[in-house]
């Protein structure tokens, strides 16, 4: 089972200092959700998370390769 979205955001800002602009609305969307069947307004949590992911390239090491993966895992 996975971790609520909501506490891999937490851990997310925790790391990434200085998060890319593109990342922030997935990022803050991220922060309500619990798990990926959620909705954040009109929006699937499987989207919010798939479009994170697109814009968050150049978060890098070892904590943002563990919590891509677990992300990735969520979306298939």
């Amino acid at each position: 089972m996975s971790r609520p979205i909501h506490e891999i955001a937490r851990q997310i800002r925790q790391d990434w200092k200085k998060v890319y602009f593109g990342a922030v609305p997935y990022l803050e969307a991220m922060e309500s959700l619990d798990k990926i069947t959620d909705t954040y307004g009109c929006d699937s949590a499987k989207g919010i998370v798939l479009h994170f992911l697109v814009n968050a390239s150049g978060w890098r090491g070892e904590t943002a390769k563990m919590v891509k993966t677990e992300l990735n895992r969520m979306v298939k």
